[in-house]
């Protein structure tokens, strides 16, 4: 919970003009690589002299976020401030995810997200859409209807967290590579890479998509557009992290040489056979990219982020092994380096044999989709990590997506019970296998939303009698 203005003054009234204590956000030297010392750790040092009014304010929140940590043992959840925040306002009065996802059990209930939370099966963001005369590409280079939809399903839904309204493929389009949605047949890349020369002449060079000028410059409007969420969340104030998310090398270079989820499924597979050093190429570009427009999203608000590789079903896992993972291993090298204390999960769809590596790498959660084995899941990843996942979508649509079945909400708490025992209702992130595809009932996504939260404090509280 925050300090509230009251205690804030009280500790204020405490502390004599002499009193001052080790600053715990220097801005003189950078603390990304520094994990937050403990507040039972902090000591009083030497005192240090305030040059200007606003280094005198700097120092006067230092010494009382530093009293606070010695009086309470603990300011936001298990720790101080995440390094890279120096504002307590920048951090979530509902941090169940945040805790979950970097291990600080036992939580009190498991918090749950949805992917593709926001999105068509909204009649919110169906007449959104309708009223603004923009498609869902679009709509991605207006901040204003990305902010909107993105806090959608938060207003409806009592979810532990926002996700950045957006697409897995708007890094191809900052190199170069035009996307469509000519509509009725998904997203598609209409001119695809053809081959090494073609990749050489379009694409920006390598030392080049690594800059943050770079990402400044061709996605820009991807931070403006967290920026306008992270105000409007605290004007409505919706007090829970905002996740930002990138898509994985290995799908990107998927969607640039193939141009289509649907078709031309072996295209991606053959140019790491036939064009090996180009696609180290490729993927060294993409993996660099990432990192940098990731990192953006921190600094410009994400409090956590997600990494899809959505279309590890489309590479076998030898060529996963060579190709897709030493770039999923830079990235969250790079990325936790940088943001230790910035849960960072990753989703290897379709690819589950990565699951146990991917749990070395750094990455806080992995993420499994509906063909892993519940029994097995935390065995696979042991202590190293939380998981996330794998309901099944197709729970919440009425009539089960094949007109065979009939969902209502006391199927909906029954099988979302089942999964709360199958993985265990601590270091839980509940979420979908795959994304909601736009049929399914917001009345039994909100039902499986609310008996997750309830049915994992009665499961927990059963635990602790």
């Amino acid at each position: 919970m925050k300090a509230s203005t009251s205690v804030l003054a009280l500790l204020l009234s405490t502390l004599t003009p002499c009193q001052s204590f080790a600053p715990i956000h220097s801005n003189a030297v950078p603390s990304r690589s520094i994990q937050p010392k403990a507040a039972t750790n902090t000591e009083a040092v030497p005192a240090i002299s305030a040059t200007s009014s606003e280094e005198d304010l700097e120092l006067t929140r230092q010494i009382i976020m530093s009293h606070l940590a010695k009086q309470t043992g603990s300011i936001y959840g298990d720790s101080l401030l995440p390094s890279h925040i120096s504002n307590p306002e920048d951090y979530p009065e509902n941090d169940l995810m945040i805790r979950t996802a970097l291990g600080r059990s036992p939580t009190e209930r498991t918090p749950v997200w949805l992917f593709r939370q926001a999105g068509r099966h909204l009649p919110e963001y169906n007449s959104y859409k309708k009223e603004v005369g923009r498609n869902f590409l679009e709509m991605l280079s207006y901040p204003q209807d990305v902010a909107e939809c993105t806090l959608q399903p938060v207003r409806r839904y009592n979810v532990d967290a926002a996700i950045l309204f957006s697409d897995i493929l708007v890094i191809a389009e900052a190199l170069n590579v035009k996307v469509t949605m000519p509509g009725g047949v998904g997203i598609q890349v209409p001119c695809p890479l053809v081959g090494p020369a073609d990749m050489m002449e379009r694409l920006p060079k390598r030392e080049e998509v690594g800059r943050r000028e770079f990402v400044e410059e061709r996605l820009g409007h991807v931070m403006e557009s967290v920026r306008l969420i992270r105000r409007k969340m605290k004007e409505e104030m919706i007090e829970v992290p905002l996740i930002g998310f990138s898509a994985a090398p290995w799908t990107l270079l998927f969607y640039m040489v193939g141009g289509s989820s649907k078709k031309n499924n072996e295209i991606g597979v053959r140019w790491l056979k036939e064009y090996p050093e180009a696609s180290r190429d490729l993927l060294d570009r993409l993996t660099a990219v990432i990192i940098e427009y990731m990192a953006q999203q921190v600094e410009n608000g994400a409090h956590m982020l997600q990494l899809f590789e959505a279309m590890g079903m489309m590479i076998d896992e030898a060529n996963f092994r060579e190709f897709a993972m030493p770039c999923l291993e830079k990235i969250a090298k790079e990325l936790k380096a940088r943001y230790p204390d910035v849960p960072l999960m990753v989703f290897s769809r379709g690819a589950s044999f990565a699951n146990e590596e991917l749990s070395k790498l750094g990455y806080d959660v992995i993420t499994i989709d509906g063909s892993v084995d519940r029994s097995k899941a935390r065995a696979i990843v042991g202590d190293r990590t939380g998981l996330q996942g794998n309901y099944d979508p197709r729970e919440l649509i009425p009539d089960g997506g094949d007109g065979k079945s009939v969902k209502t909400v006391e199927t909906v708490r029954e099988t979302a019970t089942e999964l709360l025992k199958s993985l265990g209702p601590q270091r839980l992130i509940a979420n979908l296998g795959e994304g909601l595809g736009g049929k399914e009932s917001p009345e039994l996504v909100n039902a499986f939303v609310e008996a997750i939260h309830e049915e994992s404090e009665r499961i927990i509280n059963e635990e602790k009698n």
